[in-house]
């Protein structure tokens, strides 16, 4: 590469970002131009290039592109002093072309038009509808819990192969594609992520690969947490880039699909946001809503507790801090911790569907 296309790439990160800057005054151009068009070819193009090997082709990517780092850096160490500008010209080239191929592969999604908007919901509700709401969550994940378990004291165990949970991922979406045909999703890209140690310890239980399209599932997780977790990153393969539009979307696809176990997993998220959001509008209301829950529900959300708290380590708060600051850059402004405007989708939802009073 000449030093002149260097330093034009170089340059061009800059340009980049100030652009990045405008386009969020656009999202209905984002909306229908890049996530409902070029997008969709991208994504489909990347499953059907990577989606039918049985492991993960991004990891590999990242680890084969870690080590030429590394080896760069050391053979061109000395120059870091002796030649710094051509040094650094060198390496912000380099981010420039990564920078523009994370967001022309998938990150504009983070530009698109807010979710409640293009399903047309409401993003505000009443502390009296949330109450609603997670009454019926909790009569309707107590009732498939009690289909599933011999006593309402009993965890529901998840004694199945998680490769099997994975393949089964794509019928919920499916089933929700009924209702809104454009989350179908026809490829199928879920990998178990060969970094599943490092994510677990970063406190991570998936990711989206942006350069493979490959959504990659942490394969210690507990089993309970498998099928919602799944349907999440599916979201963002969708084009959902904001965490709180892929819990909902991830949730919804739980919650649609055939197999109970899904169904529980799926119902038991939407809950557990919930809950939260109850917590610090109605405390008082929140331990009586608490107290009518199976207490095998509440097992299997210790369970996920107590695996998390396993893991745990002075790294974890820093990582999810710096993946925080990373989505507050990306135009979603309440970083990683938006828990009720996701709050918000699911109780306009349920309420508009009338899903939990059939």
């Amino acid at each position: 590469m000449s030093k002149r296309l260097k330093i034009i790439l170089a340059f061009g990160l800059v340009a980049q970002i100030i652009g990045l800057r405008f386009l969020k005054y656009f999202p209905e151009f984002v909306e229908t131009v890049y996530s409902n068009g070029i997008y969709k070819w991208i994504s489909q193009l990347m499953h059907y290039a990577f989606g039918w090997l049985p492991f993960s082709f991004g990891d590999l990517f990242y680890t084969v592109g870690g080590i030429l780092i590394i080896r760069w850096l050391i053979l061109h160490r000395k120059r870091i002093f002796k030649d710094t500008v051509n040094w650094s010209i060198d390496i912000l080239s380099t981010i420039s072309i990564l920078y523009f191929a994370f967001h022309a592969l998938w990150a504009f999604n983070y530009y698109r038009l807010p979710l409640h908007q293009s399903l047309q919901l409401k993003a505000t509700y009443s502390t009296e509808s949330l109450m609603h709401v997670t009454q019926n969550l909790i009569d309707r994940t107590n009732s498939i819990h009690n289909s599933l378990s011999l006593s309402d004291t009993l965890k529901i165990e998840y004694n199945f192969d998680k490769t099997e949970l994975l393949n089964k991922v794509p019928l919920g979406y499916q089933e929700l594609s009924k209702q809104y045909s454009h989350l179908a999703y026809n490829t199928k890209s879920i990998k178990r992520s060969l970094y599943s140690i490092p994510l677990t310890y970063m406190g991570f239980s998936g990711y989206l690969n942006p350069f493979t399209n490959e959504a990659q599932i942490d394969g210690l997780i507990p089993g309970f947490k498998y099928p919602s977790t799944a349907s999440h990153e599916v979201a963002h393969q969708l084009g959902y880039a904001a965490e709180n539009e892929a819990n909902f979307i991830g949730s919804l696809a739980a919650i649609h699909h055939p197999d109970i176990y899904f169904r529980y997993s799926g119902y038991a998220f939407a809950l557990n946001h919930c809950l939260g959001e109850l917590y610090k509008r109605a405390p008082k209301q929140y331990d009586k809503f608490i107290e009518q829950i199976n207490t095998g529900v509440l097992k299997n959300y210790n369970d996920v507790s107590l695996f998390w708290e396993r893991y745990k380590n002075p790294l974890e708060p820093l990582f999810k801090t710096t993946y925080s600051g990373f989505l507050k850059a990306n135009n979603q402004s309440a970083g990683i911790k938006s828990y009720s405007y996701v709050v918000a989708l699911y109780v306009n939802y349920f309420e508009q569907s009338k899903l939990l009073n059939r």
